[in-house]
């Protein structure tokens, strides 16, 4: 037992165990995620944080050691976020013919995701830095974390907001649409998009190419507007 303790705790410190833990616990979510038929609550994130959750909690393991490892996970976010330009070029005629309908619904989406988070936190009671972290939990995880820290929020609570907002977004998005009606696949995608960022986009290219092409347009506008409105919303709750 003793030799065991002291060869993990030999290679918990390099980067390399960690690295292949998060692309190992993916995998395995997106195997759950094939298993189940591609079920949205089956989602391959959450899967994978569920279980990276508990062989940090198991190893005692703290997240600053995880991230160290993990990084270059987090610094792909960026470029992925980027390559999401190409099917949007692919499809620009579409974006084009809707773009008065898209400006409308990006300004609706982005002050309701802001305000909506703080009206609901304030009247819970929260206030200081755990509500500033909140304000923007809609935004892509890049944009969010550098809004958060300008602001005076917690960026590592932010993370986590985005990832559960993100998560939240991709469980539910296409039944609650499907309830609504809503065939469009422009506007299904550029909702999910607005509302759930790169972890809803993710899931609107799988249902389709179109409402993935206008979920990546909807994340990337969005991130933009959300780092003006959120400074300006939040001082109506401070």
């Amino acid at each position: 037992m003793s030799d065991f303790t002291e060869i993990w705790s030999y290679l918990s410190q390099g980067p390399l165990l960690w690295l292949t833990a998060t692309l190992a616990a993916y995998a395995l979510g997106d195997a759950a995620f094939r298993a189940a038929g591609r079920r949205p609550f089956v989602n391959p994130v959450l899967v994978a944080v569920v279980l990276l959750g508990v062989v940090l909690w198991a190893t005692a393991t703290p997240y600053a050691t995880y991230f160290e490892g993990a990084q270059f996970v987090h610094f792909l976010l960026g470029p992925a976020t980027v390559a999401l330009a190409l099917p949007l070029w692919d499809n620009l005629a579409h974006v084009r013919r809707a773009a008065l309908p898209i400006a409308a619904a990006l300004l609706a989406g982005s002050a309701t995701a802001v305000v909506s988070a703080l009206g609901i936190a304030w009247a819970f009671g929260i206030r200081g830095e755990v509500l500033i972290s909140l304000a923007p939990k809609s935004a892509t995880a890049p944009v969010a974390l550098g809004i958060s820290d300008a602001i005076g929020g917690s960026p590592t609570l932010t993370a986590v907001l985005v990832i559960l907002t993100g998560i939240t977004g991709a469980i539910v998005a296409t039944p609650l649409l499907n309830l609504l009606g809503l065939t469009d696949w422009r506007a299904r995608g550029f909702a999910v998009g607005v509302a759930a960022h790169g972890i809803g986009t993710a899931r609107a290219f799988q249902v389709n190419p179109l409402a993935g092409a206008f979920a990546g347009l909807g994340m990337g506008l969005n991130a933009v507007l959300t780092a003006f409105l959120a400074p300006a919303l939040l001082r109506l709750f401070l």
